[in-house]
């Protein structure tokens, strides 16, 4: 007789290859699935009913920003509530390691800025012990974790480390540093790293260096990128996470192409969204991935398929930064940034170049909060007098006092003293168009949360969850089998992940169940504020409903939608573990 941990007793199994879902139990061993159907060969210490509930893989998060938050939140909230069990660390080319002891602050700010994380959370959350990837990666193994992770090489960082800031932003390396960034890069492979990250967006980058400047990725030559491809062609491993528009497609698509020659590993392209009315937007770069396979090169789409919104102050955002205008005004410390919203020469900069209709901006607005006349003002920081403009749009603010739009949010956010909350309006989503994107095409990956990233505007972690009850049960347009096979077998394969994303016997026992008839999203749409991060600082929020059981590893992580204070979660180097 053989005893086990865990018996899922009782549920519909759906295992993420896309086998039409059966009812069935499942027994845990050892972290590991050790029987699928039949009878048991014995007694188990748990027993889990899920009788008319789904039981599932948990869900892989690709495009995580959870570096710094891991440290002292091992769950990777909110991504870990949703049913998130293995997550991805340092997208976008930006990370923490390798760091020399005296640029630790400036790696700081940049992530301050470029992906919002508050500074005093990540001084206070996370202790800084390592130096080269090969430490790190020893520090984030012993550190207590609830999920699984795997981690790029950070190239932001690679670059600074043997280039310094200064160089990196402003010239090609040096043959010399090439071959020093490589010989890191198998260093770092040695180690577990899974491939290496870039954001390549040019020098209007829509996300921002600390100081204004592009991030050291954005302007990157690109022999400095095939470089570090040569690595991974050379050790045929890992793989490459690609956030790239430079606002020249044609450019973009050589380059993507090229690059996937050189390495000769898969590319996750970053990101794949559909419109609301046009459907070339997402069907003609999916043409294209199409194109790169029947040539043989592995390019995945990492489709942003969540649905939260945005609500921000002129404090924190970041995400107009594209815009060389906007980027002054909203750069520097609070009072700096009260000054140049007052100053009118900059603000006549902000109205001209909203008036001159720049793609690029428009673009950016039209997905990342909407158009400033659409904005909502959600609140007014406790200021008597700017009450009467709650709940109505900058529009028809401006239009009320005869002001431009932009005019409008400026003087709102400095009486405000930058505290005036802007709502981006919930203008609906196209679910015809968004199941198009994982029903028809083989390499599309569903995502892109930034966990751990912009916590005060939007809660991009909730995704699966919406994914299930919006897709999958509400609009009928994604099967359940397929669902589970994007969000958690065929992601594990893309990035590399072992014995990971399906239901099978001998595989790793991550899973989730739940009743697809109540999983739900708590509050919708833009989350509620919680304080709950180190420093006092706080993000918003959004929780899950209808998960029963998620378990990592084999042990429950969450019991009914409560943390049990379980940490099995490991660092997979190689994608194994």
């Amino acid at each position: 007789m053989t005893d086990y941990d865990v018996h899922i007793k009782g549920g519909t199994i759906v295992d993420g290859t896309r086998v039409p879902r059966y009812r069935g139990d499942v027994w845990i061993k050892d972290g590991r699935i050790a029987q699928i159907g039949g009878r048991a060969q014995g007694v188990s210490d748990q027993v889990i009913d899920a009788d008319g509930l789904i039981v599932a893989p948990g869900f892989v998060d690709l495009h995580t920003h959870y570096d710094a938050q891991i440290r002292w939140d091992p769950w990777c909230s909110i991504s870990g509530w949703h049913g998130v069990t293995s997550v991805v660390l340092g997208n976008c080319g930006f990370g923490f390691a390798p760091v020399r002891p005296e640029a630790r602050e400036r790696s700081i700010l940049t992530m301050v800025r470029t992906e919002a994380i508050p500074y005093e959370s990540i001084k206070q959350g996370m202790p800084w012990e390592w130096e080269t990837i090969p430490e790190y990666l020893d520090s984030l193994d012993a550190a207590t974790k609830g999920v699984n992770c795997i981690q790029y090489m950070p190239t932001a960082s690679l670059m600074i480390y043997v280039m310094g800031l200064e160089a990196a932003k402003t010239r090609p390396a040096t043959e010399a540093e090439r071959k020093e960034m490589q010989r890191l890069l198998h260093e770092g492979m040695d180690a577990g790293l899974c491939g290496f990250s870039i954001q390549r967006l040019g020098p209007d980058s829509t996300q921002a260096d600390y100081d204004g400047t592009p991030m050291v990725t954005d302007t990157m030559c690109d022999e400095d990128i095939f470089a570090l491809g040569q690595v991974l062609a050379e050790r045929d491993e890992g793989f490459i996470q690609l956030t790239q528009a430079t606002g020249d497609i044609k450019a973009d698509i050589a380059f993507t192409e090229k690059l996937a020659a050189v390495a000769k590993r898969p590319i996750l392209y970053n990101a794949v969204a559909p419109s609301r009315k046009d459907p070339e937007v997402h069907r003609r770069p999916l043409r294209w991935i199409q194109k790169c396979w029947d040539a043989g090169l592995p390019v995945y789409a990492q489709c942003g398929t969540g649905r939260t919104g945005f609500a921000f102050t002129l404090e924190h955002w970041n995400l107009y930064d594209a815009s060389p205008a906007w980027r002054a005004v909203t750069t520097g410390s609070k009072e700096e940034k009260l000054a140049k919203m007052r100053d009118p020469e900059l603000r006549a900069a902000v109205v001209a170049e909203t008036e001159e209709a720049d793609k690029r901006l428009r673009v950016i607005q039209a997905g990342i909060g909407g158009p400033v006349p659409g904005l909502i003002v959600q609140g007014v920081h406790n200021i008597d007098h700017l009450r009467q403009h709650e709940g109505r749009t900058v529009g028809e603010i401006a239009a009320e006092q005869g002001k431009h739009p932009v005019e409008t949010m400026l003087d709102l956010s400095v009486e405000g003293d930058l505290q005036v909350e802007f709502l981006g309006p919930d203008r609906g989503s196209n679910a015809e168009y968004m199941a198009e994107m994982m029903n028809e095409s083989p390499y599309s990956l569903p995502g892109v949360s930034d966990g751990g990233a912009h916590t005060k505007f939007f809660t991009g972690g909730s995704w699966s969850t919406d994914m299930l009850r919006w897709l999958v049960r509400d609009e009928q347009k994604v099967t359940l089998e397929e669902a589970h096979y994007r969000m958690s077998t065929l992601a594990a394969h893309a990035a590399g992940f072992r014995d990971r994303g399906t239901l099978r016997e001998g595989a790793a026992a991550d899973v989730v169940v739940y009743d697809l008839e109540e999983v739900e999203i708590d509050p919708t749409w833009i989350g509620e504020v919680v304080h709950d991060l180190p420093g006092g600082e706080w993000r918003r929020v959004q929780r899950a409903k209808g998960y029963k059981s998620i378990l990592v590893n084999g042990e429950v992580t969450y019991d009914e939608g409560e943390c049990t204070g379980a940490t099995p979660g490991k660092l997979l180097r190689h994608g194994r573990g």
